[in-house]
């Protein structure tokens, strides 16, 4: 019988609404718990630097390590049509070399065939 009264005693608790009660109790105690702990975590980190404080750019205004140079394509060697060229054969560089001038307008305008971009409309290749 022991048992059997428990367990109305639970169901009765349970149905009088007083575990929703301690339950919610609980939960927003835990919630109240983290939200203290992180206030504790915050005041112990650095304040945020003051605008004047920021590192600057240097004069030059570029970072550091950053270099600015012109690039011309490099010329494709010829050779005869018997042998064709390895890729250890080519110079290095990824294809491009420093240029001493900046390119002129007409170099530095697109002169191929218009390719539409994705969701442009376009047809693509050979308007």
């Amino acid at each position: 019988m022991n048992t059997l009264s428990a367990e109305i005693l639970a169901a009765g608790v349970w149905q009088s609404g007083l575990a929703q009660v301690l339950g919610g109790l609980v939960l927003v105690a835990v919630l109240i718990g983290a939200f203290w702990l992180g206030y504790r975590v915050r005041t112990r980190e650095p304040r945020p630097p003051e605008p004047d404080e920021q590192p600057h750019r240097p004069d030059t205004g570029a970072l550091p390590g950053e270099t600015s140079e012109y690039r011309q394509g490099t010329e494709m060697p010829h050779t005869d049509g018997e042998h064709r060229l390895m890729p250890y054969q080519l110079k290095g560089g990824g294809g491009t070399e420093t240029a001493p001038t900046p390119p002129d307008e007409e170099k530095r305008k697109w002169g191929g065939i218009s390719s539409g971009g994705f969701g442009s409309g376009g047809t693509g290749h050979g308007d």
